[in-house]
Parts: C-alpha cells; sequence; structure tokens
C-alpha cells in the first residue's frame, strides 16, 4: 500500500520545486478578485502520513489563537522556506521537527502534491512524508495548540469534502471543507487534502483500512 501511494505522487523532478501552480485558494472562486497583488512568497508544508497497525492515519495540527496567520485554523506542519533552506523539502521538514517534534530520520519523503496558492501571499509546496509511527510529540507551544491524527480513509472519502461559504473582505467565498468530530478542517488544507483524495480515489476505500507494504 505505501508504494501504491507513492506512486500516484508527483516527484520534484518532474514539476520543479515552488514554480508549478495547479491548485489555490480560488479553485471554487474563478469570478472573485485575487486578494493578494504581489509576488507569492514560498512555503512548505509536510504531509504526514502514519501507518498505524489499523491503518493510515494523517497527521494534523490546530495553530495558536494568538498567531498572525491563520489562527486556530488546522493545518499541516509547516511554514515558510528561508534562505538557509535547501529546497521545500529540507523547509518542510526542519519545520515539522520546530513545529510538533519529529526529527527528520523518522520520516520517509516520498512525493509532493501540487504547489498550493493562497490568498495570503504563499506559495505552498506539499510535501509528503511517511512517519516512523514510534514517535512522541513535542509540540512548540507558541505555535501549536494541538496535535491530532485523522484517518486517511476519512480524509479521502469524497463524501466527506463538503463545500461551505462565508465573506471575505466583502466578497463572498467558497471553500473546501472537511469537519472531522470537533475539528474544522478546511482553506488550504483541505485543499490540499482533496488533491490527494483525487489522486487516490481509484483505490477502493477499504483498502486504506489494513497497510501491506
Amino acid at each position: 500500500m505505501r508504494n501504491w501511494i507513492s506512486g500516484r505522487l508527483d516527484s520534484f523532478e518532474s514539476l520543479g520545486d515552488i514554480e508549478t501552480v495547479v491548485r489555490g485558494d480560488n479553485d471554487l472562486n474563478p469570478e472573485a478578485p485575487y486578494f493578494h497583488k504581489g509576488p507569492f512568497r514560498p512555503a512548505a508544508v509536510l504531509v504526514p502520513i502514519v501507518e498505524r497497525s489499523d491503518g493510515f492515519t494523517v497527521l494534523l495540527t490546530k495553530r495558536t489563537d494568538h498567531l498572525h496567520d491563520h489562527a486556530g485554523q488546522i493545518s499541516f506542519p509547516g511554514g515558510r522556506v528561508d534562505d538557509t533552506d535547501r529546497d521545500a523539502v529540507h523547509a518542510a521538514l526542519r519545520e515539522t521537527h520546530e513545529e510538533v517534534g519529529i526529527a527528520p530520520d523518522k520520516i520517509e519523503v516520498v512525493g509532493r502534491l501540487d504547489t498550493y496558492h493562497t490568498v495570503t501571499g504563499y506559495a505552498v509546496v506539499p510535501v509528503v512524508g511517511f512517519v516512523t509511527p514510534e514517535f512522541t510529540l513535542d509540540l512548540d507551544d507558541f505555535e501549536v495548540a494541538e496535535a491530532f491524527e485523522v484517518p486517511l480513509e476519512f480524509l479521502i472519502d469524497r463524501s466527506n469534502h463538503q463545500r461551505h461559504s462565508g465573506v471575505f473582505r466583502g466578497i463572498k467565498r467558497h471553500w473546501y471543507a472537511m469537519p472531522y468530530r470537533d475539528y474544522y478542517i478546511w482553506g488550504a488544507t483541505a485543499g490540499m487534502l482533496v488533491d490527494l483524495s483525487q489522486r487516490l480515489q481509484n483505490r477502493e476505500s477499504a483498502s486504506m483500512g489494513r497497510s501491506a507494504s
């Protein structure tokens, strides 16, 4: 199963690093203005897939309420690509280590999803990696309020992909949402998960339960 998932991802060599952009916050808002006017700032997140005994899960975080960007929202570990980062992979692994305490040697990077443009001005590269289950979380209390896992089967099930709407800067906008228990997964995080779902949708959802190699 791990090999099958990996085979549905893009390689970094085939798409480049950050320059290829296919998706973004305007996917469901083709007629709405794009609020960000300047160049997009490079960022990277890790889509951490954990292989548990009863199936695959995805590790997500809830951001603290006082942050300037995306306060209180559900997100992947990640952030801006710094000048000292070699590439998006290095940035995603560094940020993951800083935010939740998982060291790079516990993560097997296997590919990437489409770069995602946000209305807040970031070009985000979603780096997909399998995380060794034997890890201990060490959360950065300033940035991360909570970390939790969601079954991969739930996240890629299209029946759980909702379309919600609201008014942003006076303009009605639409976004993907995947409410799970008490967590409201939406926006860019949900959009990236829709990308992952579309890549895996040809596989019967039941097969996501038990892992096979």
